[in-house]
């Protein structure tokens, strides 16, 4: 008997030797959001009205401070883009990219926006059709500025945030051989602290940040699949049907969790980005495709055009709700997604000039979401400006079946349905696998490769969360969750842009110093030859 017990303490003692973890920032992550999962289901009678009260005070009180940051990291994102260090290379000189532009865009687009993108491709322009932040509803112009409010939603002030996540990770941990986590971005600001408490602080926000992130996009989809499966198979509409669904897809993102990054999550990847051109292709031959063809130039043009002057607004002089419902929300959302999706870029964009990385990162996968959205939306438009209408009064009664129902105006709709529920599927297992990967570096205290083992417990988790945000109150909580985490994120991206700033400027000096010996060495005449 004292044998087994021996054994079994061996056993376990070795099981925790073999983990790869920060012991303060993984507990402390881990325990925080068991506490948020077991205070939330044990007061799920009072937890929405919780939800709704704290997401409409923040919202209405921080705002601004949201708005102020993603127009920083836009603004920095251009002066990395065009200015003096375009030509640092991550990972140095002589660094070559792991992964070919194929492979790194389609990870770009997938780990970026995928479920979002199906999720509200045709719901959010419908949305502002019918209640647009300026002018009257249900118009030609309400049809612009719902198509011009979605691009500014998407578009490159988005791409910005993740940029300078990812370019600041990339460059302390390939160049300075920092580990590969947020807080070595802040090396040039408090020096070797980050190894210290300051350090923990930044991780811990990160892990959180990206969990909630993903649990909300996990529950948009799941949502999505839901109403597909109801149109496709009558399968019920309900929280119940979602949750065995989320743990259903969970299982699946946990075998690519074991298959790896190269074999799981690129193949994927690559894969999905097949399936989402066949049904991007399909919508634009089949649908109206030159009004899409004209409406992607003029859409180009209002967002372009307008794009300072929405980056600023913060509805001053209105006062009313729009914003905090969307702009605010979205920003939030992408805020707590960055760590997530700004270390798996980094992850996978070794070997590329700041220049290059900028150029990709900012413009390739803002390219092909304004191509979806324009498909996607603005064939909605269509049907409700030209056609016979209905899909207004569909994406108001449920939004998640608002891609379904757009289907149902064109031929083979059931195999184009059964296709759009596959896409989603395939984002919510890479969105899934890609955030365990990351959750499980920054708990890991940088650790590029940890254990297997700890990756299926993060993973396991975002589905937990996920599920018990359905529960405590579906989109609110999902929106609530996500601002509350982003909000400290925020101030952490702020101070990001300094200390990349500054090891970035460092980094150029000493390029430059280099260069310099370089070419003196090289001039320098010989003993007795003269330079003339």
């Amino acid at each position: 008997m004292e044998n087994s017990t021996e054994k079994k303490s061996l056993l376990g003692k070795n099981v925790l030797d073999n983990l790869e973890i920060h012991p303060v920032v993984f507990w402390v992550s881990a325990g925080l959001i068991l506490f948020f999962v077991g205070y939330t289901l044990f007061n799920l009678s009072q937890i929405e009205s919780t939800f709704n009260l704290l997401k409409n005070t923040l919202t209405s009180s921080t705002g601004w401070f949201f708005v102020l940051t993603v127009n920083a990291t836009l603004f920095f994102s251009l002066y990395l883009l065009f200015g003096r260090f375009g030509h640092i290379r991550l990972g140095g000189a002589k660094a070559k990219p792991e992964f070919s532009y194929w492979s790194w865009f389609s990870m770009l687009f997938s780990a970026g926006m995928g479920i979002g993108l199906l999720f509200y491709s045709v719901a959010e322009p419908i949305f502002h059709f019918n209640n647009p932040p300026i002018g009257e509803p249900e118009t030609t112009e309400a049809a612009k500025v719902a198509m011009r409010f979605t691009f500014f939603h998407w578009g490159f002030h988005t791409w910005s945030i993740y940029a300078i996540v990812a370019v600041g990770l990339a460059f302390f941990a390939y160049n300075k051989k920092l580990p590969l986590t947020i807080r070595s971005v802040f090396y040039p600001l408090i020096g070797e602290r980050i190894h210290g408490p300051i350090g923990n602080i930044i991780d811990i926000l990160a892990a959180l940040a990206t969990l909630f992130g993903l649990a909300t996009s996990l529950g948009l989809g799941v949502q999505q699949v839901n109403s597909g499966l109801n149109y496709l198979f009558d399968l019920p509409i309900s929280v119940n049907t979602q949750i065995f669904l989320i743990f259903a897809i969970t299982s699946i993102a946990t075998l690519s969790v074991v298959l790896g990054i190269d074999k799981g999550i690129r193949r994927l990847s690559e894969l999905n980005l097949i399936f989402a051109f066949i049904l991007l292709f399909f919508v634009l031959l089949i649908g109206p495709t030159l009004f899409l063809l004209d409406s992607l130039l003029e859409n180009m043009g209002l967002y372009l055009t307008h794009m300072i002057s929405m980056g600023f607004w913060t509805e001053a002089y209105r006062q009313t709700t729009w914003q905090h419902d969307w702009t605010i929300f979205y920003w939030a959302w992408w805020i707590s997604w960055a760590p997530f999706v700004g270390m798996f870029i980094a992850r996978v964009s070794k070997g590329r000039t700041i220049r290059e990385f900028m150029l990709g990162v900012l413009f390739v996968p803002t390219s092909l979401t304004f191509i979806w959205l324009t498909v996607f939306g603005n064939s909605a438009l269509f049907v409700e400006l030209m056609g016979q209408g209905g899909i207004v009064e569909a994406v108001l009664d449920n939004i998640a079946i608002a891609l379904f129902v757009l289907l149902e105006n064109y031929p083979l709709s059931s195999i184009t349905s059964f296709l759009g529920v596959i896409v989603v599927v395939i984002f919510f297992v890479t969105s899934s696998d890609s955030a365990s990967l990351v959750i499980d570096i920054i708990t890991a205290g940088g650790h590029p490769n940890p254990p297997t083992v700890q990756r299926i417990f993060w993973a396991l988790m975002e589905g937990v969360v996920a599920a018990v945000l359905l529960l405590g109150g579906g989109l609110k909580a999902l929106q609530t969750a996500t601002i509350t985490t982003g909000l400290p994120f925020a101030m952490v991206i702020l101070l990001m842009i300094v200390g990349l700033r500054k090891g970035l400027s460092n980094e150029f000096h000493l390029l430059q110093k280099h260069d310099n010996a370089m070419f003196e060495r090289s001039v320098k005449p010989k003993s007795g030859e003269s330079l003339f």
